[in-house]
């Protein structure tokens, strides 16, 4: 792992400017916004100690259940600052303009967060989730102590890499290079009988993925026009390991990742809607047309209120991850072992587009 790479992952923030929302504001003039500098890595109920003190005294009674929208939608607590900040601006937006509620907790929208420890056992269940990806179990989780456990969540809590480090190394993860000649000295030398296990858990050779698919309508010059998002009914999201092969001579890439992620888009097939429609159901005088197919493991589906009998062809015209667009053909071991997120998911925020151009892609 190139630890300058990592350190820029973790030293990375997203400049907010928080309004208090109109509707709790109890003097006049109103509050100032509040100017914070979010960590990429953290979560924005870590916040709420910077945030609350500068509203203090100017909210309405009431028991505080603090939560951020953008634009009127509520933003998920359970998904990273920064990976919200490059799913839901496709342009990027310095500083992020965000509202923070302390009444009206929208229960139907967001899972509730009744303090800092309903964050820390998010954080702690996707660790488990994606060292089980990796490892095929999650002992070295489970084996944790609660100081271990306290240790990690508080490096995430301080953005302190170095203490985060130091606790994770017990977790006893290979990086992927690393792993691929392990496996390969592990099946060409078998351990003989009566052999000491050294302790180092085998490697699947799958990494975490979760994939955040926005579509962003018709592609003109550039993104900067791509529709709002209204509901999080429109985003996509996959939970789906990406199985890690290396072909002698054939570089495992990013490409070839998102290409097993997203097979749809490299077979030549245009993609409508999420619909593949017959000739024979195609209208293209239909402007009621609708579909949507779920994936195996989506749990929302692509919602973009536009017919699907248009016959266009949908293409990625953007793949964001930690607020870089990385170039197709880079190592794919580099990108888990160098963007991955202290919980092992590597986060991917792919724009689907179209281009009135024939459909072309970019790809």
């Amino acid at each position: 792992m190139e630890e300058e790479a990592v350190k820029y992952v973790w030293e990375g923030a997203v400049p907010l400017q928080i309004h208090l929302h109109e509707s709790e504001v109890t003097t006049s003039p109103p509050p100032p916004p509040s100017f914070v500098l979010a960590p990429r890595v953290g979560y924005l109920p870590l916040l709420v100690p910077l945030i609350k003190p500068h509203f203090h005294g100017m909210l309405p009674p009431g028991v505080d259940t603090v939560w951020f929208d953008y634009n009127g939608l509520p933003l998920k607590w359970n998904i990273p600052t920064g990976v919200l900040f490059d799913l839901l601006c496709v342009e990027p937006e310095r500083p992020w303009n965000l509202t923070v509620h302390f009444r009206g907790y929208p229960g139907e929208i967001l899972i509730p967060c009744e303090s800092e420890d309903s964050v820390k056992w998010s954080f702690i269940n996707s660790l488990k989730e994606a060292v089980y990806i990796i490892n095929g179990n999650s002992k070295t989780v489970m084996n944790m102590s609660q100081a271990d456990h306290l240790e990690l969540w508080r490096s995430i809590v301080k953005g302190n890499m170095e203490s985060y480090l130091h606790v994770s190394s017990k977790l006893k993860l290979r990086t992927v290079g690393e792993d691929l000649k392990a496996r390969g000295t592990s099946s060409s030398q078998p351990r003989q009988s009566g052999e000491a296990d050294v302790g180092v858990p085998s490697r699947t050779g799958r990494i975490p993925v979760r994939l955040y698919i926005r579509n962003i309508g018709e592609v003109h010059d550039g993104l900067e026009d791509a529709r709002a998002i209204v509901s999080w009914d429109e985003i996509s999201y996959i939970n789906r390991p990406v199985e890690f092969h290396k072909e002698e001579g054939k570089p495992f890439t990013l490409q070839s990742a998102i290409k097993t992620l997203l097979p749809e888009f490299f077979n030549g097939e245009p993609i409508l809607n999420d619909q593949q429609l017959t000739d024979s159901e195609t209208d293209p005088k239909c402007e009621d047309c609708s579909g949507k197919t779920e994936g195996e493991e989506e749990t929302s589906d692509r919602k973009n209120g536009e017919p699907s009998c248009l016959a266009v062809k949908e293409s990625i015209q953007l793949i964001r991850i930690q607020g870089i667009e990385p170039d197709w053909d880079v190592p794919f071991s580099w990108v888990v072992n160098n963007l991955m997120h202290p919980e092992h998911y590597l986060h991917v925020c792919a724009f689907i587009g179209v281009s009135p151009n024939e459909g072309e892609r970019r790809l």
